[in-house]
């Protein structure tokens, strides 16, 4: 649209057709408002990872010092062995509330027992625990506030938004297409070359999610493609 606005639709022949695109922005700044979500979602992401971090980190001590031969530390060992046994180390791959609501039952669990949170303390973990309770804590915290927000956005049908500005953007290119080959004049050739270069930066980048998204990542919490400024030169 900015490329189009800078060659005026006017002077393209392309009025109609522009205005028609201009009238989905309200819908699609919806769309992209819904489905962004906020701030939050990479927070939640982040902190959720760290709580499985801190969770593996525990088991992998625990395991580490079983294989030892000190005895001194061996009743410590089997307390935070059944411990986690009770409470399993696989929390991090239940889903966010599965996942907290574990969590919380864990901790409350440590800090009702003196002999789990003595041993802890024999087997250096208490820092690993007080970590654990206070991302534990932020990340039910963001997750309500996220869930409040949420609620507080107009949903829309993004499915049909994008169906009718499909429709509506092919018809534009189909205008402009026509109105190239009907007017000998103005200059549709220059904007055109800008519009392929715009179309094809965002496919490179795309492609590239869709690469990262087989090879494993999650790219639903990527930050959004910068858009291509330098490409309209306004």
């Amino acid at each position: 649209m900015a490329i189009i606005l800078k060659y005026q639709p006017e002077v393209l022949h392309l009025q109609k057709a522009y205005a028609k695109l201009t009238a989905m922005l309200p819908n699609l700044a919806k769309i992209k408002a819904q489905e962004l979500s906020n701030s939050l979602t990479n927070s939640l992401q982040e902190l959720d990872t760290e709580r499985g971090d801190l969770i593996s980190a525990i088991a992998t001590v625990v395991k580490a010092l079983g294989k030892l031969s000190k005895l001194s530390i061996a009743p410590d060992v089997a307390v935070m062995k059944r411990f986690l046994n009770i409470h399993g180390s696989d929390i991090s791959k239940a889903n966010y509330i599965s996942a907290t609501e574990r969590t919380r039952e864990l901790l409350a669990d440590y800090n009702a027992k003196a002999d789990v949170k003595a041993a802890a303390l024999a087997l250096n973990l208490k820092m690993l625990f007080d970590q654990l309770s206070v991302v534990n804590t932020q990340f039910a915290m963001q997750f309500l506030q996220r869930t409040a927000d949420e609620a507080a956005q107009e949903k829309v049908d993004a499915r049909a938004i994008r169906t009718e500005t499909d429709a509506v953007l092919t018809a534009f290119f189909d205008a402009f297409e026509f109105c190239s080959l009907e007017y000998d004049e103005p200059d549709y050739a220059t904007p055109a070359n800008e519009l392929n270069d715009l179309i094809a930066y965002y496919k490179t980048h795309l492609k590239a999610r869709i690469t990262r998204k087989k090879g494993g990542k999650v790219v639903s919490t990527e930050t959004p493609i910068v858009p291509a400024s330098s490409k309209v030169k306004l």
